[in-house]
């Protein structure tokens, strides 16, 4: 499992973004695309994020909405198998 992955906002164009970045890079594929369920910020079935790997180093694109505008920022999410290792970060 890859330590930190970078996530990169989007109002609504995750997926889209994602196939992009996909078309431009050798070496990149797709990865998983989840949706908004009952009850959540976006309307059912939008794209709330949308996974993709370039060059072995995987990204996510994530749908906040109108309040999210897209920007040059980032954000990175760091993946931890336990409290433990949370802790000790």
């Amino acid at each position: 499992m890859q330590k930190i992955t970078p996530f990169l906002w989007f109002d609504s164009q995750a997926e889209e973004a994602a196939k992009f970045y996909v078309s431009v890079f050798k070496h990149s594929k797709m990865g998983g695309v989840s949706r908004y369920g009952d009850g959540m910020p976006l309307p059912k079935g939008t794209v709330m994020t949308a996974a993709f790997e370039i060059e072995g180093q995987s990204f996510v694109a994530l749908n906040g909405g109108p309040q999210f505008k897209f920007t040059a920022a980032v954000s990175f999410v760091v993946n931890c198998d336990t409290q433990k290792e949370l802790d000790e970060m």
